[in-house]
């Protein structure tokens, strides 16, 4: 059976659709839905044994101005704002078909997700922008995230549904950003909070009994519910364990692909095309090394996408004529790491996006001092570290915090009081000494340097002011410490024996360079032309912003507006055909 794409292939297909999906996250299932909902025949077909892809690990926020949910909130904004604050950062890179495709089009594929799926949405009325130092960033108003999902809804498809990171969760729970987090960090100072996280708790303790699992989803992993239950109103085929190996072209044309499934070769095809949404490369080394800079120069990556995610939809464009943009302003979509080890052997890769910006903890490289505002976005924390190491040192930094931070808010996979810290000392993830020096040593940092640094920011911190790195300066900033920490909620002392320590590596939540699209999803050709019924979504397709980082939910929120871009315009198609007898 060939394996090149190039060559035309006829034998008699096993499954045959209108549209072809490859990859079950955020951007394959918007696609599917989409097109299923307006009349198509879909096949989603999945690698792994469950569905979800990296948003099932995600937050499940999506950055869309204009968005009818934030208005419905009373939030309105001058309709070029958002242009604005993206030219003063993506800078020369600013696609502007891109761009003003999916602006135009975001607001619509809420509506219709809305009205027509199982999917909701609440508004972000207070979330803030990346870059708050910026004119037009927004303090609120320009993103939405995924509503929390009841899992029983999903009846036997919950068998289906992949799992959250497990060092995110609390014992298999997952938390959601603001109201519920908060109630989490605040428990003990709080009855009302009290009275709400013994609730959830006692609701997670039934369902473990009843269920095996969490039935209280939310952040990405309740978007995915929600896809996933409008999969099965709209007749979604979900095929599973199904690895692409090649696509299927006649005549210059897509016209399906094969798969290795259960060690044997399948073939689909499909009338309209096929749709690459694999999650793009995160875990492909060979990529990595030529577009991560860090690992071009020694320094492993670990990014918290699943292990899965390997490059096979960049891989099989390229071969039926697609190009993986080399152009971007950085490949991936840095955010820190720690690597955790768990009981099985394996070693889990948890994404630090929230405690950073508590007050009470720092970060340093081996020389003992500080590199970046730790309360900033998780991409500028790495971009700022690989920047600060010197080519010929290995790319890692270290989170320092004291005990009083440690039993407040946790470090990393560590949770706050009263989880027991005895497991991550002993396995060695948490570092524990009695004094900065004695941690510095345990950690292989300069402990001169250290002791400098940390008497430095605590001088400035107990004013409430950060001189070295300004940090609580912005929006964004200040929504990521404690609001009950005053005066500054991103600022305070490290002065409570023992101190601990959590080393940081070089990770990411997905990659950015992807296969160069046109605004309709089209997979183009070294010529620029559209390779006939090739389309990519998600993180296959090429960061409409340029490998930058405008804000959160700037991953999902391409993802599915062009997944329904796609879905529709395939739908349409059918309709032509359709009028003209085809």
């Amino acid at each position: 059976m060939p394996n090149d794409p190039s060559v035309e292939y006829n034998k008699p297909s096993d499954l045959t659709c209108d549209l072809l999906v490859i990859g079950s996250g955020a951007g394959g299932l918007s696609t599917a839905v989409t097109a299923a909902a307006k009349g198509l025949d879909v096949i989603v077909a999945e690698k792994e044994p469950e569905i979800g892809g990296t948003t099932a690990y995600s937050g499940g926020w999506l950055w869309i101005p204009h968005a009818p949910q934030v208005i419905k909130d009373g939030i309105t904004e001058d309709e070029e704002a958002p242009k604005r604050y993206l030219r003063s950062i993506v800078g020369n890179r600013y696609n502007e078909k891109l761009i003003n495709r999916y602006l135009e089009t975001a607001p619509e594929m809420l509506d219709f997700f809305e009205k027509k799926t199982a999917v909701s949405f609440n508004p972000g009325s207070a979330v803030p922008d990346f870059h708050g130092h910026l004119k037009d960033a927004a303090k609120g108003g320009r993103s939405v995230v995924a509503a929390p999902y009841d899992g029983r809804e999903l009846g036997s498809l919950i068998n289906k549904l992949a799992k959250p990171i497990p060092e995110t969760t609390l014992l298999g729970m997952g938390i959601a950003a603001g109201a519920d987090m908060r109630a989490f960090l605040t428990v003990f100072r709080s009855f009302p909070a009290f009275r709400y996280v013994t609730k959830r708790l006692l609701r997670h303790i039934a369902d473990i009994c009843r269920y095996g699992r969490s039935m209280q989803i939310v952040n990405g992993n309740a978007l995915v519910a929600r896809l996933l239950k409008s999969c099965d109103i709209h007749h979604v085929r979900l095929l599973t364990e199904y690895a692409a190996q090649s696509l299927i072209k006649n005549n210059q044309s897509v016209e399906g692909a094969i798969f290795h499934h259960n060690g044997q070769l399948k073939t689909i095809k499909a009338r309209y095309g096929v749709v690459l949404a694999t999650g793009g490369f995160p875990h492909d080394p060979l990529r990595q090394a030529a577009l991560f800079p860090h690992v071009a120069h020694g320094t492993p990556h670990h990014s918290a996408a699943p292990l899965s995610n390997t490059g096979e939809g960049l891989n099989i464009a390229e071969q039926a004529g697609g190009i993986v943009d080399r152009t971007q302003f950085s490949a991936g979509a840095w955010a820190p790491v720690s690597l955790v080890p768990r009981k099985d052997g394996t070693v889990g890769r948890f994404p630090h996006l929230v405690e950073r910006g508590k007050p009470g903890i720092i970060s340093v490289r081996e020389n003992g001092k500080r590199f970046v505002y730790e309360d900033g976005p998780y991409y500028d924390f790495i971009a700022a570290l690989i920047e600060a190491t010197p080519h010929n040192e290995p790319v890692k930094a270290w989170l320092i915090a004291d005990h009083h931070f440690v039993r407040r808010y946790g470090l990393g996979a560590v949770k706050p009081f009263p989880v027991p810290l005895t497991k991550w000392l002993r396995n060695g993830y948490l570092k524990r000494a009695n004094s900065l020096n004695e941690l510095a040593k345990l950690c292989g940092i300069d402990a001169i340097g250290l002791v400098q640094t940390v008497s430095r920011y605590n001088e400035d911190a107990v004013r409430g002011e950060d001189n070295e790195f300004h940090r609580g300066s912005t929006a964004y900033q200040r929504a990521q410490g404690d609001p009950d920490h005053k005066p500054n909620p991103c600022i305070a002392p490290l002065c409570k024996a023992p101190f601990y320590a959590v080393e940081i590596v070089p990770g990411s939540l997905g990659t950015f360079a992807g296969l160069i699209c046109d605004e309709d999803g089209r997979v183009l050709d070294a010529h620029e032309e559209p390779i006939q019924g090739l389309f990519a979504a998600g993180n296959d397709m090429n960061s409409i912003f340029g490998g930058t980082y405008p804000s959160g939910g700037i991953t999902l929120g391409p993802a599915m507006t062009f997944g329904y871009i796609i879905g529709k315009n395939a739908a349409e198609q059918h309709q032509k055909n359709s009028f003209r007898g085809d």
